[in-house]
């Protein structure tokens, strides 16, 4: 059992170095960001209450300088890990180095794994890119108890073992000496090492070792030569274990297992080690570090400009790159040597992204080792095309030093949104509004795209000025269809007023986006109203005069002979009010 865990241990440290590449070239930059990150090694491990650290490359591809916030954060509930430095200044079209520290918790378990999120923002808090990091734990190395031992029975130990005094690098030869000991009560016979080790490959012999006879007491060394692959490039300690069999005098079979830890070197710029060896092929490798698009968020028909940076990670130079966008380049047989007619593209995927002012065929020129190149491609999004992610292939032809075809597949990949497009407008003229006067805003709003679109909640605001009943859910919005929002507006005083109405909803990827317009009023001073207009000190209604006393007099007679004798009412006499064209009645008492 104890061999099936090292072996599944062996076997996830190679799967974390090759999502290490992956990510470090997929993850290391969102779409449309200025600033990229990336590090040449985004996996590592180390021992409970230990602290692991990762050095990242800050680069700024705009010309103008930039302030960058950094910041780290642990998804698996670790202690949050520290950039340093946190802020700093990226000028135009430069590079820096931060540190993340990763601090592994003391009580953490051999074998977990967490995953750190570091976020590169500029100074308002946009997000500029992102990289994760995945810190391994490791098991903690113990020494193996020495068995005691037996009576009666021999017992052969490991008493040292060394690999030499120079540095060992994926594709070195080294000679691994082991010192055997028989720490038991009779002698050994028939000892026998037999050596396994992933990607340890034994040289002059089949990895198995004689020893003899062992004595009580006593010592023998065994050497046995190997070399390394290349798969253990950034293994940093890889295992290789030992059987030791052997009989006593009586005939009776041993066995005892031991596992031997091998530190190897991660390998520098200039190679694995300073002397080359066979198994290292010495060609261009061409990677795109990182690419964006001039267009943000991309839609269908948009037109846009794909910009790609390109360096060349391999041992040797590249000559005459043409980068062919939508891949279906192959390297068959017959590319060993440079041929007539150009590079056949026939087999390239066009259907979502077709290259705009040119074909589908850059030609970006020599790429040495080491070296960045960049190279633009104007392409459309088909106006068919669903929102959605797309992967666009991309295949770079070159030719090696030694004259022979090369093309390495790259894979990326672009986001295509389809956003709500709507309008907010008055349905009827508003008419005029006054300071201080309370008014009605007859909005409404238009769906203008060609599908139906779920909205959430639309606001209004502004400053200077008091709304009310300005929020409305609107719902699933038809083509065509519109809602409308009757809000009541107090301006405070005269001039310009600003109306921003505010709707939020969820895009294609279900991250939240919000629509925002601006409609623009002209609020009128307040209104005047005169004093003569029925104020306090007004007198545009004449009081009515009191009855006289030959009225009186007149409705006694009237009321003897049966006319009536009530208070008749007068006609009212209507009076001009000075300055005005308003006629006012004049009503008498009773």
């Amino acid at each position: 059992m104890k061999k099936s865990f090292m072996q599944f241990s062996i076997l996830l440290v190679i799967i974390m170095m090759i999502a290490s590449v992956i990510s470090n070239t997929v993850n290391a930059a969102p779409m449309g960001a200025s600033v990229t990150i990336g590090s040449g090694k985004t996996s590592k491990s180390g021992l409970p209450g230990s602290t692991v650290k990762y050095k990242l490359t800050l680069t700024n591809n705009e010309a103008a300088a930039i302030d960058v916030k950094l910041s780290a954060v642990s998804t698996g509930g670790w202690n949050d890990p520290v950039v340093v430095p946190d802020v700093l200044t990226l000028d135009g079209n430069s590079s820096q180095e931060v540190v993340v520290n990763v601090p592994i918790p003391g009580s953490a378990l051999s074998g977990q794994n967490d995953v750190t999120a570091v976020y590169v923002k500029d100074s308002a808090d946009a997000l500029l890119a992102t990289l994760q990091l995945s810190t391994r734990v490791d098991v903690p190395v113990t020494p193996e108890p020495r068995p005691t031992a037996i009576p009666g029975r021999p017992l052969i130990t490991m008493s040292a073992y060394s690999t030499g005094g120079a540095k060992l690098y994926a594709g070195s030869e080294f000679n691994l000496q082991v010192t055997l000991r028989n720490d038991g009560q009779v002698q050994a016979n028939n000892v026998v090492v037999a050596f396994d080790g992933a990607d340890f490959f034994p040289r002059d012999t089949g990895g198995v070792r004689t020893a003899g006879t062992i004595t009580t007491g006593n010592a023998v060394t065994v050497s046995q030569k190997f070399l390394i692959g290349d798969a253990l490039a950034w293994a940093n300690i890889a295992p290789i274990k030992a059987a030791v069999s052997y009989t006593d005098a009586t005939g009776n079979a041993y066995t005892e297992n031991f596992t031997i830890s091998i530190v190897i070197t991660e390998p520098s710029s200039s190679g694995y080690s300073a002397t080359a060896t066979p198994s290292v092929p010495q060609r261009p490798q061409l990677v795109v570090t990182g690419y964006t698009t001039d267009v943000d968020p991309l839609q269908p028909g948009s037109i846009f400009t794909l910009t790609l940076n390109v360096k060349n990670l391999g041992t040797a130079d590249a000559k005459g790159v043409s980068v062919v966008v939508g891949g279906g380049v192959s390297a068959t047989d017959d590319m060993g040597t440079p041929q007539a007619g150009g590079i056949s593209t026939s087999g390239s995927d066009l259907t979502t992204f077709a290259p705009m002012g040119s074909s589908n065929v850059v030609f970006m020129g020599d790429i040495n080792k080491e070296a960045m190149a960049s190279v633009n491609q104007q392409l459309v999004v088909n106006v068919t095309a669903a929102p959605g992610a797309y992967t666009l292939k991309l295949s770079f032809v070159y030719t090696d030093a030694k004259g022979n075809r090369q093309v390495d597949d790259q894979v990326i990949t672009l986001l295509v949104y389809s956003l709500p497009q709507v309008e907010v407008s008055f349905y009827r003229d508003p008419g005029f509004f006054n300071a201080g006067m309370e008014g009605i805003l007859p909005l409404q709003i238009t769906n203008l795209g060609k599908k139906t679109y779920v909205l959430g909640n639309m606001k209004v605001t502004a400053e200077n000025a008091d709304i009310y009943n300005n929020v409305l859910l609107v719902g699933a919005l038809d083509p065509g269809g519109y809602y409308t929002l009757d809000a009541n507006l107090m301006p405070y005083q005269e001039g310009p007023l600003e109306l921003k109405i505010l709707i939020n909803y969820s895009d294609d990827f279900n991250q939240p986006r919000f629509i925002e317009q601006v409609i623009s009023l002209d609020i009128q001073p307040p209104m005047e109203i005169p004093p003569d207009m029925g104020g306090v000190d007004g007198g545009g209604v004449v009081e009515p005069q009191p009855e006289t006393f030959w009225q009186k007099v007149a409705r006694f007679f009237k009321g003897l002979f049966g006319l009536g004798s009530g208070k008749g009412e007068e006609p009212p006499v209507y009076e001009e009010m000075p300055g005005e064209d308003i006629v006012v009645p004049v009503i008498p008492k009773g």
